[in-house]
C-alpha cells in the first residue's frame, strides 16, 4: 500500500475523500445494475480509504467520504491485487473481525481492481449488500466492465495530469533558460532559482552548493534565510550526506523516502532530514565539479523521467550561470580598482561644498566612460586663493574599453587646463580636440569643464559644454535655470568651429550641478523632460544636505538594472555674498 508508484498515481487522478461526479456515475451505475443498497468507488491511500464515488452508504460515513483501514475491504483488493467477492464477509476468517460489519454493515461484498496504465491498483469498485448473497456469473462480469471503464477513466485523468506536468516543466524549462541568465550573481542566482519552484506540488527546498576544497557550502540568500540552510551550511567532502556523495561520484542521486534515506545514509544525514521534515532528494552535480543542485520534498516522491530530464537541464543552466558570475566578479573586482584609481577625491576648498555619485551600467563591465574631477588650480598672479577645476564627461560605451579612454582624456584634459596661462575651460577642450585628431580612441565623447574662481564674496564659474547636458544651477531663492550654451562634442567632431567660455555668478547657498545622461535618460522618455524633472528635484531639495540631494536625484537608480553609467557632480557655496 506504499508503493510509490501507486501513491503517485493517486496524487496525479486528483482523487480523495470528496465528491466527483464521474466516480459518482459509475457508482451509481454498479448500484443499478447489480441492484445492491451501497457502492463505492474506493481509492486506499496509506492511512485510510476514501471515496470519491459513493451511493448509499450510511451517515456519519456518507458525510466524510472515507474510513480508516480498520473499516476496509478495499486493502485486500489492493494487496492481493485481484477481486475480492464474499458472499458473506462475517463467514470468513480473513474479513470477520473488520469493523465495516457493524459501523458499516458490509454483510455481501464483491470488489474489482481499479488500475493505472502501469498495473498499480489504486483501489477498489465494489458492490455491498446488507444480505448474505450469492454473487452470479452476469453480476460479476457486468461489475468487471464497469471496473474497466472506471479504471479507463482514472488512466485518463492521470494522463491528463502528466500531459499538464510536461507541458508545465517545458516551460519551466523556458523560464529558466531566461531567468538564470540574467544572474547579477550568486544571490541572486539561488533567489531566481527558488522562484523558479512554486506551488503545491513543487519542491519544498531548492538549494545550491559551490565545492572548494574544503567540501560544499551553500549559496544563501540573507533575505530569505531557510531553516534546512541554518541546520546545515557546509559539508565535508566525505560526508555521508545525499548531496556529498553526488559531488563525490559526479553523477545523480535521488533519495525516494525516508526509508532510503535510512538504509543509505549517515545518522546525521538522517537526522537532519528529520528534523527539517523532509522525506526525499535529489541531488544533480555541476558541470565541471563545481558543485551540487539539490530539491528536497517534504514527502516521498516519484521522479518521473520528463522531471528528472528537466531538472538535469536546469543544472546544466545554473552550472553556466555559476561559472558566468564567478567571471563577472573577478572582472567587477578588476573593474572596481580600475574606476576607483580613476574617480577623484574630492579636495577640500574653503566656503565651497562639494559631493559626487557614481553608479556603474550593470549589463557590462560594471565600470564605464563617465567621470567626474575636481581639482585646484596654481593661484595666478595677485590671487587670494587658488581656482578649482571642475569637469564631468561621458565616453561613449560603458565597459573597460570606455574606461581605459575616459582616463586617458581626462589626464589629457587636466594637462592642457594646467598648461594655459588662464586656465581657460575652452581651450583645455579644443587642446584636446587637436590631440584626438590624430589619437584614435574612439566614437564619441562629451563633457562640460568648468573653473570656478573666488571673487570677493562671491565665486565665478566659467564653463565649457562640449556636447554634453546642461549645467543646472539652484540659486539662493530656490529657482532653477539650465545652463545652455554649449559647443560641438568631443572625439572625431573636429573643425574650424571655436569653443567658448561662458561666466555666470554664484552666491552663496547657490548648487551648481554637473552630471552625465545616465542620470537624465529614460526609455520613453524625452531627455528634455527628464532634465526639467530632475530641475524640480534639485529645487525641491538643494537647500538640504548634499549626501542627501544626492539621494533624492539618484532616487530609484539603485534598484533596477542601469544600462548607462551615472556620474553626478554637486558644488555648494557655503560662505560668501548672498
Amino acid at each position: 500500500m506504499g508503493d510509490l508508484g501507486r501513491l503517485e498515481a493517486l496524487r496525479l487522478a486528483g482523487l480523495s475523500a470528496a465528491a466527483d461526479p464521474g466516480m459518482d456515475r459509475f457508482a451509481r451505475l454498479v448500484s443499478r445494475v447489480l441492484r445492491v443498497p451501497v457502492s463505492l468507488v474506493s481509492l486506499l491511500e496509506t492511512d485510510r480509504q476514501v471515496f470519491p464515488g459513493m451511493v448509499g452508504l450510511a451517515e456519519p460515513w456518507a458525510a466524510r467520504r472515507e474510513t480508516p483501514l480498520s473499516h476496509s475491504f478495499c486493502q485486500h483488493v489492493v494487496l492481493d491485487g485481484r477481486p475480492l467477492i464474499l458472499g458473506d464477509t462475517r463467514a470468513h476468517s480473513r474479513t470477520c473481525a473488520s469493523l465495516a460489519i457493524p459501523d458499516l454493515q458490509v454483510i455481501a461484498y464483491a470488489g474489482m481492481p481499479l488500475t493505472d496504465a502501469d498495473g498499480h491498483v489504486l483501489g477498489s469498485l465494489c458492490a455491498i449488500d446488507h444480505e448474505p448473497r450469492e454473487w452470479t456469473a452476469g453480476e460479476l462480469q457486468d461489475l468487471e466492465d464497469l471496473t474497466a471503464a472506471c479504471s479507463v477513466e482514472l488512466r485518463m485523468r492521470i494522463a491528463t495530469e502528466l500531459l499538464r506536468k510536461d507541458r508545465d516543466h517545458a516551460g519551466l524549462l523556458l523560464r529558466a533558460s531566461v531567468e538564470l541568465a540574467h544572474a547579477r550573481d550568486l544571490t541572486d542566482l539561488t533567489r531566481r532559482l527558488r522562484s523558479l519552484f512554486r506551488g503545491p506540488a513543487e519542491p519544498s527546498f531548492v538549494g545550491l552548493l559551490l565545492a572548494d576544497r574544503q567540501g560544499l557550502w551553500r549559496v544563501i540568500d540573507p533575505d530569505d534565510v531557510r531553516s534546512v540552510e541554518a541546520e546545515v551550511d557546509h559539508l565535508d567532502p566525505d560526508a555521508g550526506y545525499p548531496s556529498a556523495q553526488a559531488m563525490r561520484e559526479s553523477r545523480t542521486v535521488f533519495v525516494p523516502d525516508h526509508d532510503a534515506l535510512v538504509a543509505g545514509y549517515s545518522p546525521e544525514a538522517v537526522a537532519g532530514y528529520d528534523s527539517l521534515g523532509l522525506r526525499s532528494v535529489l541531488c544533480v552535480p555541476l558541470l565541471n565539479g563545481r558543485g551540487v543542485l539539490t530539491w528536497c520534498w517534504s514527502r516521498p516522491h516519484v521522479l518521473a523521467l520528463t522531471e528528472e530530464a528537466v531538472l538535469t537541464a536546469v543544472a546544466g543552466y545554473v552550472s553556466q550561470a555559476v561559472e558566468r558570475t564567478r567571471f563577472v566578479a573577478n572582472r567587477l573586482s578588476t573593474a572596481e580598482q580600475l574606476q576607483a584609481s580613476m574617480l577623484t577625491d574630492l579636495p577640500a576648498v574653503p566656503g565651497l561644498d562639494m559631493a559626487a555619485l557614481y553608479l556603474p551600467a550593470t549589463d557590462q563591465d560594471m565600470v564605464g566612460g563617465d567621470w567626474y574631477d575636481a581639482y585646484r588650480l596654481p593661484p595666478l598672479p595677485g590671487a587670494t586663493q587658488p581656482a578649482l577645476m571642475l569637469s564631468v564627461g561621458d565616453i561613449i560605451g560603458h565597459d573597460i574599453q570606455a574606461a581605459a579612454v575616459m582616463g586617458q582624456v581626462r589626464s589629457m584634459l587636466r594637462q592642457a587646463s594646467l598648461q594655459h596661462p588662464t586656465h581657460s575651460p575652452a581651450a583645455a577642450l579644443d587642446a584636446v580636440d587637436r590631440a584626438l585628431d590624430v589619437l584614435p580612441l574612439g566614437p564619441g565623447a562629451t563633457a562640460v569643464h568648468a573653473r570656478l574662481d573666488p571673487d570677493g564674496g562671491r565665486w565665478c564659474l566659467t564653463w565649457s559644454n562640449a556636447g554634453h547636458p546642461p549645467p543646472l544651477l539652484r540659486k539662493p531663492d530656490g529657482r532653477v535655470s539650465a545652463l545652455g550654451e554649449h559647443d560641438l562634442m568631443l572625439l572625431g567632431a573636429s573643425n574650424d568651429a571655436a569653443r567658448h567660455d561662458h561666466t555666470h555668478d554664484l552666491p552663496r547657498d547657490s548648487v551648481l550641478l554637473l552630471y552625465t545622461d545616465g542620470l537624465v535618460e529614460r526609455r520613453d522618455v524625452d531627455i528634455d523632460v527628464s532634465i526639467r524633472d530632475t530641475a524640480s528635484t534639485l529645487a525641491e531639495h538643494g537647500d538640504k544636505p548634499l549626501p542627501l540631494l544626492l539621494d533624492a536625484l539618484s532616487h530609484g537608480l539603485r534598484d533596477v538594472p542601469q544600462r548607462d553609467d551615472v556620474a553626478v557632480l554637486v558644488v555648494r557655496v557655503v560662505q560668501g555674498e548672498r
